[in-house]
């Protein structure tokens, strides 16, 4: 088997691999329900359903008019 006879720079090294070390974009579908952006697999952080169930309960926000009263 060959073997190299001298060693390679680290420049070299890191040019030969610049082509397969990038970042791609996660591949998202949309919630069946509320049409939000999700990964695949997962619940949907906007209305907390997955494959048609409600799996989590999502809290609401409360408006400035409802923080007064209890």
């Amino acid at each position: 088997m060959p073997v190299p006879k001298k060693r390679h720079s680290n420049a070299r090294q890191g040019s030969r691999r610049a082509k397969n070390y990038q970042l791609s974009a996660k591949g998202l579908g949309k919630c069946p329900q509320c049409g939000a952006s999700t990964l695949p697999h997962q619940a949907c952080p906007a209305c907390g359903t997955y494959r048609g169930r409600q799996v989590i309960k999502i809290k609401t926000k409360k408006g400035k008019k409802e923080k007064g009263k209890k």
